[in-house]
């Protein structure tokens, strides 16, 4: 995958905005970036984190409960820790900050518990076409300065099984073409989950899955890239 942002995302999904956002910026101490109005009823609140955006989504309404993505923990490096510092948000969501350099994470490491370590570690190598690096229980996979942290795990979601509307979400990797790199990752074993569509004038994103279901979005953004149209090759 030919990475436009050497940098991965992290979004989470949440009906109680207000402590959420206290939280993640005067606790966790993420700077507030801007408001994305995704849609009528959903808004976005975007925060920096060292580059990667996280992305706090708030749609109208309760949120279904249900099973938790595979999706685990986000860490976060911060000058001046000795030791990791555990968090949690009022949802729930588990964030450590950890001093840079800690276990190979010098800006942000995304944890995701999976069924089948082989069969994601094929995914994250063959169809995303990141880079493995050794990680003690589990592996890790390169993203530019990101590190995605996958651990094998009996709770970890059964495939086919949609999981509740809050929480960790999903991982969004900026591309230069959102239509190979979707097209690609399905011919190398990728579910889909939605297909490439155009955001006005902002993005083309499209979200694929891996073994387990978890999701992934593909983002073609106009601000990093600049076209937004269709490209397959």
């Amino acid at each position: 995958m030919d990475l436009a942002k050497p940098r991965i995302d992290f979004g989470l999904t949440t009906d109680n905005i207000e402590p959420m956002l206290r939280f993640w910026q005067d606790e966790v101490g993420l700077p507030f970036d801007h408001l994305l109005k995704i849609r009528r009823g959903h808004d976005q609140h975007r925060h920096d984190a060292l580059g990667s955006v996280i992305k706090i989504n708030h749609p109208e309404g309760q949120l279904p409960e249900g099973p938790p993505t595979g999706y685990r923990e986000l860490y976060i490096a911060r000058e001046g820790l000795d030791a990791p510092k555990p968090m949690v948000d009022p949802d729930g969501n588990r964030i450590t900050l950890v001093p840079p350099g800690w276990r190979g994470i010098g800006q942000i490491g995304v944890r995701l518990a999976v069924r089948d370590l082989a069969a994601h570690r094929r995914f994250y190598t063959e169809a995303l076409g990141l880079t493995e690096e050794p990680w003690d229980g589990g592996a890790a996979f390169r993203g530019g300065d990101s590190l995605l942290i996958v651990e094998e795990s009996a709770d970890a979601p059964t495939p086919g099984v949609r999981p509740g509307g809050k929480g960790w979400g999903y991982i969004t990797c900026q591309v230069f073409k959102v239509d190979k790199e979707h097209a690609f990752v399905l011919a190398h074993g990728g579910g889909e989950a939605t297909a490439p569509i155009t955001l006005g004038t902002t993005a083309r994103i499209s979200m694929v899955t891996d073994p387990d279901g978890n999701r992934i979005e593909l983002s073609q953004r106009a601000s990093i890239v600049g076209s937004l149209e269709p490209q397959t090759s």
